[in-house]
């Protein structure tokens, strides 16, 4: 019977001692998983941590972008605002260019119907850098050297005043040119002198005979320097002894359409 009570406790020490020993390896085992976990949590905190300042970085950037796109767009929406401003500018100046070219042709067609009864050798009307220009010979306006305007040049000038009073938005230059044949008599010196003598002379009658305002007109002299033929022979020489007359229309509004000036027409 004691044989028996000490063999159940030695059975019962041994079952005791092996529990132990295997109670021993679980906790070895759960403190080598558990330093396991604490080293990939700390790993996946430093990831974590770093993805989040990658974020933080990439909405910065974002916003950044976003300032970029606004600021982009508000410029590209103000460009094509600006763009279709100027198309309709341009549109505009096109428009006046046009209808100036119009009214240019309209009193060129007058004038040249005013002075139909004159030859051809007499007088021309033609357009030239826009403008009217109405060139009437020595031999239709003055005698040989002098500045006195006869009476055929007379009433040629009645004629195209007349014109100029349905205008009154013209402006007028009288250009006085000779040959180059040297003229030095006790009036007039020089070529220059004559042709400024006669440029003065058909101002005078055209405001003081006519009645065209003084305002609108001006004289000026060219002497032999802007010829148009050869003077080495009595044809050409001829052609450049004469007084042109330019009509020029006022140009208000397409310049200030040009240069972005306010309309004298709402100015009124």
């Amino acid at each position: 019977m004691q044989r028996i009570f000490q063999l159940t406790a030695i059975l019962a020490l041994a079952a005791l001692m092996l529990n132990s020993c295997v109670s021993k390896k679980k906790y070895a085992g759960a403190l080598d998983a558990n330093k396991t976990l604490a080293t990939k949590n700390a790993e996946l905190s430093s990831n974590l941590t770093s993805a989040n300042n990658k974020i933080n970085a990439l909405q910065k950037e974002v916003s950044t972008l976003s300032s970029y796109y606004t600021a982009a767009n508000t410029q590209l929406d103000l460009t094509q605002e600006q763009i279709k401003e100027q198309q309709e500018r341009l549109m505009r100046m096109q428009k006046l260019i046009y209808e100036q070219h119009a009214r240019t042709e309209a009193l060129r067609k007058k004038m040249a119907d005013a002075l139909v009864n004159f030859k051809a050798e007499e007088l021309s009307v033609f357009i030239k850098d826009g403008k009217v220009h109405v060139a009437l010979q020595e031999s239709l306006l003055f005698p040989s050297g002098s500045a006195v305007v006869n009476e055929n040049g007379k009433t040629a000038l009645a004629k195209l005043a007349a014109v100029l009073k349905q205008n009154p938005q013209i402006n007028v230059e009288v250009e006085g040119h000779t040959d180059n044949k040297p003229i030095k008599t006790a009036k007039y010196p020089d070529n220059w002198a004559l042709s400024v003598g006669r440029s003065t002379e058909i101002v005078r009658i055209l405001t003081e005979d006519y009645g065209i305002a003084p305002t609108r007109v001006f004289a000026s002299g060219h002497g032999e320097f802007n010829p148009v033929a050869s003077n080495n022979d009595d044809a050409g020489r001829a052609r450049n002894r004469r007084t042109e007359i330019i009509l020029e229309p006022k140009l208000d509004e397409l310049m200030d359409l040009i240069y972005e000036r306010p309309s004298t027409a709402s100015q009124n």
